[in-house]
């Protein structure tokens, strides 16, 4: 029944059109476009998948049907204010975690300053872009390639990476490209949900925190050029820093929810247990909120005649916001977690519409400390915890703005006192997106 409903899905997407091409993107270019009067685009994004998985541990979990999940959906507008300037507003219509709708963020991109009327800015614009809004920070290049809720026409998998670094955050960056170059600075207020302060209820006082004192600084230095017409290389290294802050999202800034519903849910015996809003992150591991965040991400993509391949290698040093300090601990413990990603892709048909292609991802804390488990002869172990992933993907652009793929993923959790030694889930999942 299920492959029946999955191929009939695909031939009715197949009856909608012909042939394809499929999107690469990353920074947006540069527009200057000659705007003479306010123009503006109402877009939207819709993703609908059919989820086949099963899951396992040495603990009890939840029993997993197989069908359809909620569909998700983004509305967004684009205003074209001025040559060269642009307001972009996202809206969360429906996410897994949060079921009603919500603003996401939204920024102001100026690619030219045309109410300076000044000949010497004008120049200097020409390799400048000037982005400040609560927006996606330009941290590292994968996130260029994920599902962003509803929006999954640049993601040819169904899942994001493990240790997925995505937030929307107070920002402002400052972007200069010349002949492939890339550098890019940027600021950010770091936190998803800003504030002036919160109760501390163990102490029954109150705290403020300072904007100013809670800044993180990011940057951005790569290259990215056509070596031939039918060769690309792209290069990137990106850092983020955050000395101090109430509750950092770098690592916990995806209020949408994993692509992978329900899997790895102990019961509890209650309706809980089959609420996706709950255990929604359950899926992606890594540091979560930090208050401390000293991190790299170096990205290498290269793209030749039909071949793609995508590498990923990430370091974060954190500390949590959540551990406490006590007369004896002083200072809280560093949490370094390690993650590496690389996918190829192969691209194929008139237009390059079809491809197949698959993924290794693994994050590894290397903190070290007590991780005592029983293992599989029960007896007691130490050992670094990892999480790790295998996903083989197939596709078909029908048109630049909608694709349908179909994914085998494999994931484990290793030396988990939560789910015991062996745990982790596999199936496979359909998902069919549209972007406007």
């Amino acid at each position: 029944m299920k492959a029946k409903l999955i191929i009939v899905t695909i031939l009715v997407l197949v009856g909608m059109t012909t042939y394809a091409q499929r999107i690469t993107q990353f920074e947006e270019p540069k527009n200057t476009e000659e705007i003479t009067k306010v123009k503006v685009h109402v877009g939207g994004d819709f993703a609908l998948q059919f989820q086949g998985l099963t899951h396992s541990a040495d603990s009890s979990l939840i029993s997993l049907g197989k069908g359809f999940n909620l569909p998700t959906a983004n509305l967004s507008l684009t205003s074209y204010l001025a040559t060269g300037v642009k307001v972009y507003l996202n809206t969360f219509l429906s996410s897994r975690h949060h079921n009603e709708s919500w603003v996401e963020g939204g920024y102001i991109q100026m690619d030219a300053l045309p109410f300076f009327g000044s000949e010497t800015i004008d120049q200097l614009m020409k390799n400048l872009t000037f982005k400040i809004g609560f927006m996606e920070i330009n941290y590292g290049d994968a996130h260029f390639r994920r599902t962003n809720n509803g929006k999954a026409v640049y993601n040819p998998f169904v899942g994001n990476l493990i240790m997925d670094a995505y937030t929307t955050t107070p920002s402002i960056e400052v972007m200069w490209r010349k002949n492939g170059i890339i550098l890019m600075g940027g600021i950010t207020g770091g936190a998803l949900k800003p504030a002036l302060g919160a109760y501390v209820a163990s102490t029954k006082s109150y705290v403020t925190y300072n904007f100013v004192d809670e800044l993180a600084f990011y940057g951005k230095v790569g290259y990215d050029k056509n070596i031939r017409e039918d060769f690309r290389v792209r290069a990137t290294l990106s850092a983020y820093f955050n000395s101090k802050n109430h509750g950092g999202t770098l690592f916990a800034g995806d209020r949408s929810g994993s692509r992978y519903y329900l899997v790895m849910n102990k019961p509890t015996k209650s309706s809980a247990d089959y609420d996706i809003t709950q255990n929604a992150f359950l899926q992606n591991w890594g540091p979560g909120s930090t208050d401390k965040n000293n991190t790299f991400m170096f990205n290498l993509y290269s793209k030749f005649k039909g071949l793609e391949v995508f590498g990923t290698y990430e370091s974060a040093s954190t500390t949590s916001p959540s551990e406490t300090l006590t007369a004896t601990k002083t200072k809280k413990s560093d949490y370094n977690f390690n993650q590496i990603a690389i996918e190829g892709l192969y691209y194929f048909g008139k237009k390059e519409q079809f491809f197949v292609g698959g993924r290794y991802n693994k994050v590894t804390d290397n903190s070290g400390g007590d991780n005592t488990f029983l293992n599989k002869n029960n007896s007691i172990k130490t050992d670094n915890k990892s999480v790790d992933r295998v996903q083989f993907t197939a596709g078909w652009y029908l048109t630049p703005n909608m694709v349908a793929k179909l994914e085998y993923v494999n994931q484990n959790y290793n030396n988990f006192n939560k789910w015991g030694n062996d745990a982790g889930f596999k199936g496979f999942m359909f998902e069919a997106a549209i972007s406007f």
